[in-house]
């Protein structure tokens, strides 16, 4: 039987869930998801648990969060001033927003705080600071 090493093109179905039991992502419904071993197309922690898994298999791999989207980064928050905000820009807490960096980048951020003077808004990605779980299943090995 066929294990997985560095290198091979896999395709796995997956459900990612927190350590609550909250399901985060599924390719339940969809096709499966297909990545290089190794080539970093995939949080850290997963990329390393694929090698000498064969086709078929099944395994529920438990990630930390510094090898998953890493630890939260205080340096990704920023607090703005309120009038530099237009007004048609909703500020609910958890609202998904896009911000350009100076080389003209997107950057997804959201509405983490809100008070009479600031909007601070989080870069840090939705499950940084999250431990992590993945049931997998092996489909193919190429």
């Amino acid at each position: 039987m066929t294990e997985i090493k560095q290198g091979d093109t896999v395709r796995i179905h997956y459900k990612g869930s927190l350590l609550d039991g909250n399901v985060f992502d599924s390719s339940e419904g969809r096709d499966p998801l297909e990545f290089v071993v190794g080539s970093g197309q995939i949080i850290p922690g997963l990329d390393t648990a694929m090698p000498g898994l064969a086709a078929g298999e099944k395994k529920r791999v438990e990630i930390a969060c510094v090898d998953a989207y890493g630890p939260i980064n205080p340096e990704m928050r920023q607090q703005i001033p309120r009038e530099g905000i237009p007004d048609d820009i909703p500020l609910e807490l958890g609202t998904q927003l896009q911000m350009q960096t100076p080389d003209g980048q997107a950057l997804p951020v959201t509405v983490v705080e809100v008070d009479e003077a600031t909007v601070t808004l989080d870069a840090n990605h939705p499950l940084a600071g999250q431990d992590l779980i993945f049931d997998i299943e092996v489909v193919s090995i190429n």
